[in-house]
């Protein structure tokens, strides 16, 4: 390993989560895949941006025993970030699944490259 990849390994493995997905959004033919793939991606977004708003050695943005210096807490902005992505990751999950199910109905496969024949065929 090299001489910095240890004290940034956590960036490291956020890295590594988002290339994984990113591959497997690109190379999988089957839409359930490309799903899990763009999923694994928005878990290594979401890992970065909460490494990037932990200080060491601060606490949560809550006033307690009359503390207001701004030195003695963490960013509240990347975490508010994280949880409205998880919420807008789980709607567009859910909507591509069920995009997926229609799919599934009127094609009877998942593959889209059969998909894409069809809808060349039907002169879509």
């Amino acid at each position: 390993m090299g001489p910095n990849l240890l004290p940034n390994y956590g960036e490291a493995v956020a890295m590594i989560l988002f290339v994984i997905g990113f591959a497997n959004l690109l190379l999988q033919k089957n839409i359930i895949k490309k799903i899990i793939g763009l999923n694994i991606m928005d878990t290594g977004t979401y890992l970065f941006l909460a490494l990037k708003g932990y200080i060491a050695g601060r606490v949560a943005p809550i006033i307690v025993d009359g503390v207001t210096e701004a030195e003695n807490y963490i960013n509240p902005i990347p975490s508010g970030l994280v949880l409205t992505g998880i919420v807008v990751s789980v709607s567009v999950t859910a909507l591509m699944l069920s995009l997926t199910v229609r799919l599934y109905k009127r094609y009877n496969t998942l593959n889209l490259d059969e998909i894409s024949t069809r809808l060349k065929k039907e002169g879509i």
